[in-house]
């Protein structure tokens, strides 16, 4: 049975929390946005949502606003996401993250919230020392983005270990793509995302590229990475609730595919499917970014019976172009 009580979406404005609020609405779930709209945007929040303009880190407001609609149930997307953002301003990262965070997850935990669905990252892996990467692996985040969100997943277990509350982690790996009826996709007032910036290149929108970095160790000396398309992304948010609901118990989860496509190989699909070549540059490697991520996917699927519908990475970029055409 559906359970009739408002979700609480905290930065439900932006790129994954509208697509998460776009697949609570179709299973039937009542939906409440709370978002500052500094990196989100109003229109991306479906008409179906109740929206309250705010900042997650101001905790009477979160503890009023689940008060007034009823909320048992809350999925935190809030935050600050760049990894060579994060070295340049660590402090900021920190307050975003885990100040607001935790500030958050301190109200959730004082009006009696039940479940938690976090909105974590692979970066709390680090470099890792084999692929595919288990839920197991060692955590050595070696940015400050990795480690402020690894921190408040630390903080959100101790919690749920003396509050009436359950939690589940879901570790994204490079979330992509774009909503199939064009009603949301990727915005950003800069874009720090590699098929973002390609698409944009591809649709005349900026001169070129830059490739960071030739020289890892990997096959063709380019980063490798995890694409998931932000649909099953989504489905898997939903699953994850639902699980805690039906009283499973809190869980951490990846959330990727289970294999990975080197900087050239995602160009080369993207040259490929908009059908124009790409001005790339070759620049230098960026801190933090590990040589590669690939996840191992199988907890997702054994505990919750997630079916990833999209793992195409031909199709993902498809749809990112469909949006950016759309919305540019």
């Amino acid at each position: 049975m559906t359970d009739e009580r408002p979700v609480l979406v905290a930065g439900g404005a932006g790129y994954i929390g509208s697509h998460v609020t776009l697949e609570l609405l179709a299973g039937g779930r009542k939906v409440v946005v709370l978002d500052d709209l500094s990196t989100g945007r109003r229109d991306l929040v479906p008409a179906g949502a109740v929206f309250i303009q705010g900042d997650v880190g101001d905790g009477g407001l979160v503890r009023r606003v689940l008060a007034e609609q009823g909320c048992a149930a809350v999925m935190m997307f809030a935050g600050s996401i760049i990894v060579s953002e994060s070295f340049q301003a660590p402090l900021p990262y920190w307050r975003n993250n885990m100040g607001a965070g935790l500030a958050f997850l301190d109200a959730c935990v004082g009006a009696g919230v039940r479940h938690f669905v976090y909105s974590s990252t692979a970066a709390v892996y680090g470099a890792p020392d084999s692929l595919p990467i288990a839920e197991d692996a060692a955590l050595r985040p070696i940015s400050p983005y990795g480690r402020s969100k690894l921190a408040l997943e630390w903080a959100l277990a101790d919690a749920c270990e003396v509050a009436a509350m359950r939690f589940a982690a879901l570790r994204y790996f490079n979330v992509a793509g774009a909503d199939a009826q064009g009603r949301s996709g990727q915005v950003s007032p800069v874009a720090s995302h590699l098929i973002k910036i390609a698409v944009e290149a591809a649709l005349g929108r900026r001169a070129g590229l830059v490739l960071h970095g030739e020289d890892y160790p990997t096959p063709d000396g380019t980063c490798i990475r995890d694409y998931i398309h932000v649909a099953d992304l989504a489905e898997a948010h939903v699953l994850a609730l639902g699980q805690l609901e039906r009283g499973g118990e809190s869980l951490i989860a990846n959330c990727g595919y289970g294999r990975g496509f080197s900087v050239r190989q995602v160009l080369d699909a993207v040259q490929r499917v908009a059908g124009r070549r790409l001005a790339i540059h070759i620049g230098p490697r960026r801190r933090g970014d590990p040589p590669a991520l690939v996840a191992d996917p199988g907890l997702l699927k054994r505990v919750l019976g997630w079916v990833p519908k999209r793992d195409d990475l031909d199709l993902i970029i498809r749809s990112a172009l469909e949006w950016e055409a759309k919305s540019g």
